[in-house]
């Protein structure tokens, strides 16, 4: 009965838009207090602490780091000039290097919201003034951003880990595959759309343009060569990665010289804030952690659901409904935070990957950034095209199928994630 309180005043303090740290924070202490008495409150202050200074979490605030001063520093213009010169004369370009630019800065910020506002800022404009409608250039950039959870390096698998106690580099090795299959099907439904109505192509494919834009582009290429063969290698963790990301990232723009301290102030107070806010949120989940492990939530949870059924897919099939349900009203560092605790036992006791089940709850989460009412990530998209969102969400139904689809081939077929993780790890 206590639970089924703290859970409701949980909710009603969300709705009434009280941050979800604070209302974490105080549904904890006050089931603390209850269950276990005022005695049980005297360490919380340490406990919240040490909670959120894991190793694992700093590389948060860095990756977040880098990818501001890769924007900063011209380096995102050189890939989109790169990529253009490959793809650009297909039908419906801009909308394809929209897309392809996304997958490599999203190997180096690892969150989708910076990759929307750092793409969106400069393609958006340009898809628009080509002819493209703001509803599509919107939904092109929103559903392309959230390949940046799903390819490494990943804020929220970053979180997830922390929170499953299990490898963040396995994660990151186990979302390439499901990242790339993303890309392509987010091009596939992208030409579809252009082919039908009649999207520009930009200029025709050149020899001399695709060498010219590859030199430009070649320190830019180096950042992801050290961060993922760095960590694939085995010579850094992910957290070392992220501090040589920025470390890159300055080195690089130092030698395109054209870095823009003022755009980067504005990116690194951003991202601080954005840090922060996650941050806090780990701070506060230790509270709710020590009540929910307390009074054995976790565990009368997997009881109840292995009473029901013991069969993987049948359990997978559940949690993905219930994660989808999650993601409409959570943003993903909050989700993770508050759920993944809860249904660790569940996943041990079925015998399900806790890696395998981390990249299922990452592709959850990057369809919940693009499903009212929360959505965070089209939000910002359509904040940049000044699209109505209800209008975008008609587009971009047909862009988070694919996330769907690769979602269901990743939760029943394994394999497709995890083979990567075989070869180097087990």
């Amino acid at each position: 009965m206590l639970v089924a309180a703290i859970f409701a005043a949980l909710m009603l303090m969300i709705c009434i838009n009280v941050p979800i740290a604070v209302a974490l924070a105080m549904c904890g202490v006050i089931g603390l207090l209850v269950t276990e008495g005022a005695d049980s409150l005297v360490t919380i202050a340490l406990d919240m602490y040490d909670g959120s200074t894991k190793f694992s979490l700093i590389a948060i605030p860095m990756f977040v780091l880098a990818g501001a001063i890769m924007n900063a520093g011209g380096i995102t213009d050189k890939l989109i000039n790169f990529v253009s010169a490959i793809i650009g004369f297909i039908r419906g370009g801009l909308a394809m290097v929209n897309i392809g630019v996304s997958l490599f800065f999203a190997e180096i910020s690892g969150s989708a919201v910076a990759d929307v506002a750092a793409m969106g800022s400069i393609l958006i404009p340009q898809m628009k003034k080509r002819g493209y409608s703001k509803e599509f250039s919107a939904a092109v950039t929103s559903s392309s951003a959230s390949l940046a959870i799903i390819i490494p390096p990943s804020i929220p698998m970053i979180l997830y880990a922390a929170s499953a106690n299990t490898s963040v580099e396995q994660l990151f090795v186990a979302g390439i595959v499901p990242g790339l299959l993303g890309a392509a099907g987010l091009m596939t439904v992208a030409y579809l759309f252009a082919k039908r109505y009649n999207f520009p192509t930009e200029d025709a494919f050149n020899m001399k343009r695709l060498r010219q834009t590859f030199v430009e582009a070649l320190p830019a290429f180096t950042l992801p060569v050290i961060i993922l063969g760095g960590i694939f290698g085995g010579y850094v963790t992910a957290t070392e990665a992220a501090g040589l990301a920025v470390l890159a990232s300055l080195v690089v723009s130092a030698w395109y010289k054209n870095l823009d301290f003022g755009h980067l102030r504005r990116a690194m107070l951003d991202g601080g804030i954005q840090t922060a806010v996650v941050m806090l949120l780990v701070a506060a989940s230790v509270l709710m952690g020590g009540f929910l492990t307390r009074a054995q939530i976790p565990q009368q949870l997997a009881e109840g659901i292995l009473s029901i059924t013991t069969q993987q897919w049948a359990i997978l099939l559940i949690l993905n409904f219930f994660f989808l349900i999650v993601g409409f009203f959570l943003h993903s560092a909050a989700a993770i935070i508050l759920v993944i605790p809860i249904v660790i036992p569940l996943i041990t006791a079925a015998g399900i990957d806790p890696v395998h089940f981390g990249l299922v709850v990452t592709l959850n989460l990057a369809i919940g950034q693009q499903t009212p009412p929360v959505a965070s990530v089209l939000i910002t998209a359509c904040s940049v095209a000044r699209a109505n969102i209800w209008e975008v969400s008609k587009v971009n139904i047909w862009f988070v199928g694919v996330l769907l689809a690769v979602l269901m081939l990743c939760t029943y077929v394994p394999a497709v994630p995890m083979f990567l993780v075989e070869y180097f790890y087990r």
